[in-house]
């Protein structure tokens, strides 16, 4: 029986066979990082069919020129950190986490009782959270009273989901978040002094949407499970 044992070199991992045997294989490190990655995508497709689906009820922006201006701002933000996609920005409303096809539905039957008017928005600036020393989350702000309006329309999501068991663990918060931070980045001070007044663009939020979040090696991918039209 040939025993084994791993080796980590700069340019492959190596499995050295037993002494007498000649035979040894190479493993590339970009194998090496391929096959991890597919293992990841197993887990968290077993969790998945396990747990149910991870949802959150959105209001997206539409307007593709902010859409693009957005795009601009994170290429020209030099920050070490994870941009959102294009596609995935988006106001999150409530955050449901993992339920089944089952409560899925019932969610759906809910949200079609939610009523409300077009919000049109102002989007401006860029912030941070916790603050520009500790940075975790940047975002794109938007004028005072789309953001009353927004917090508005969560709360009714919210009062509208709660006899299902749903309800935040914390206040409503407007804004769109445009990278996430994994790694200490230090005091970005000076680089959102470039933006913080920056004019974005306009949009309107003319429906809501019941979302599925679909989480892969390379980032979530989102899709509508349903969507909510506001009252003209």
């Amino acid at each position: 029986m040939t025993s084994k044992f791993f080796v980590l070199r700069p340019l492959a991992i190596v499995d050295l066979p037993a002494p007498g045997n000649p035979v040894r294989h190479t493993i590339s490190l970009a194998t090496l990082k391929h096959l991890s990655n597919k293992l990841r995508e197993i887990i968290i497709k077993i969790r998945l069919e396990k747990n149910g689906m991870r949802t959150f009820v959105a209001a997206e922006i539409s307007n593709e020129s902010v859409l693009n201006t957005i795009t601009k701002i994170q290429s020209e933000l030099d920050i070490d950190a994870r941009p959102v996609s294009k596609q995935n920005m988006h106001f999150t409303l409530l955050f449901l986490g993992e339920i089944s096809e089952e409560v899925s539905k019932r969610v759906q039957e809910a949200l079609t009782t939610v009523e409300f008017s077009p919000i049109p928005i102002n989007f401006t600036g860029v912030g941070v959270f916790p603050n520009a020393k500790f940075p975790r989350v940047l975002w794109v702000g938007i004028n005072e009273d789309a953001a009353a309006s927004l917090s508005e329309l969560a709360k009714k999501v919210e009062a509208t989901l709660a006899p299902l068991g749903f309800t935040s663990d914390k206040p409503f918060s407007p804004h769109v978040t445009i990278f996430r931070v994994k790694r200490r980045a230090g005091n970005i001070s000076k680089e959102l002094e470039k933006f913080k007044d920056y004019k974005i663009g306009d949009d309107t939020i003319s429906e809501i949407k019941f979302k599925k979040s679909t989480l892969t090696p390379d980032g979530p991918i989102y899709s509508d499970l349903q969507v909510v039209i506001a009252k003209k």
